[in-house]
C-alpha cells in the first residue's frame, strides 16, 4: 500500500539537527584544535551545534537605498 502524496513530507528535515555525528565532532574539534590525530575516538566531549543563519526580511532604510 503507498502513502498518499498529501502526507509525504517534502523537505524530510526542516528542522536544524541538535546532534552531531561523530565524525562532524572530530571535525569540528580540530577546527577548534581541540583533538589532536592520536587521541581517542570514543568518549568525545560534546560539542555546540552551529546554527545557520537564513536570510531575513529586509529593513526599509536598505530598500530605500537600493532604490535611490
Amino acid at each position: 500500500m503507498s502513502v498518499h502524496k498529501s502526507l509525504k513530507v517534502r523537505g524530510m528535515l526542516v528542522r536544524a539537527r541538535n546532534v552531531m555525528t561523530r565524525a562532524e565532532r572530530i571535525a569540528m574539534m580540530e577546527q577548534n584544535r581541540t583533538w589532536n590525530e592520536g587521541d581517542a575516538v570514543y568518549g568525545l566531549p560534546k560539542t555546540k551545534v552551529p546554527k545557520i543563519k537564513r536570510g531575513g526580511k529586509k529593513k526599509k532604510k536598505e530598500e530605500e537605498k537600493e532604490e535611490e
